[in-house]
């Protein structure tokens, strides 16, 4: 599937995916000590925390890391971060959604314009490059978890918008403001999720050749070096990204 997050970027290469896991647990204990500041600190009343612990465990984050994320919201205070989302161009103008997590929004904006304009992109206006997503939730579970029909009654029933089913996976799409919802709904008959989040899903993926999406991996892969950045999306098919 194309334009899949930035977690779908880093699998490519396992080498690089261990030395890039203290930071993705630094990433994912950011989101985890925001939510629980914004909200309760029970990820049962609290969906942000709950999503960005599941997220967690979906990274084998020990749980001791967990619990100090939550425990750190109650520390500074007056520390103030902000989602925000900007949206650009990259190699051969695949479009692009970054999703960051930022206490300091011109600094990000100033290193993810850097490299954006390293691969001979550019950073965009708001709304640049939202027309060519869907904003939707995602849910995947395992093909032998429920039966296509059952699968089909549940999407009909639970309000979801699509849902697919693959060789190993079904897909269910949601609204973006229905996705706890039905993610709740989920639960209720299906024990074990492969994944679940909302994501910018591209409307028309569009086709790279090999040395495109070299330039395209090289330059997720530096926006995933940054602290700040929390997801990339993007319009463009990745081979070379085994899922």
């Amino acid at each position: 599937m194309a334009g899949h997050s930035h977690w779908a970027g880093i699998k490519h290469k396992k080498g690089r995916q261990d030395s890039l896991r203290s930071k993705i647990f630094s990433k994912i204990s950011r989101e985890i000590t925001v939510a629980a500041k914004l909200g309760s600190k029970d990820p049962q009343t609290n969906h942000r925390l709950r999503a960005a612990i599941e997220t967690a465990k979906d990274a084998n984050m020990p749980k001791d890391n967990i619990n100090r994320a939550i425990s750190r919201s109650d520390v500074n205070k007056n520390e103030n971060f902000e989602n925000l989302r900007y949206e650009g161009f990259g190699p051969k103008n695949t479009a692009l959604i970054i999703e960051a997590l930022t206490d300091n929004k011109n600094r990000t904006a100033s290193k993810i314009r850097t490299i954006l304009q390293k691969f001979g992109g550019n950073l965009g206006s708001s709304g640049s490059t939202a027309h060519f997503f869907h904003n939707c939730g995602v849910i995947q579970v395992p093909k032998k978890s429920i039966t296509d029909e059952a699968l089909l009654d549940f999407a009909a029933k639970s309000g979801a918008k699509d849902c697919f089913s693959f060789k190993s996976f079904h897909e269910i799409i949601t609204r973006k403001e229905d996705f706890y919802k039905i993610k709740i709904e989920a639960e209720k008959i299906i024990k074990k999720f492969i994944y679940s989040d909302i994501e910018w899903r591209p409307k028309n993926p569009i086709n790279l050749n090999i040395e495109e999406e070299k330039l395209v991996l090289g330059m997720i892969e530096l926006l995933d070096e940054d602290d700040d950045i929390q997801k990339v999306f993007y319009n463009c098919k990745l081979s070379m990204v085994s899922k």
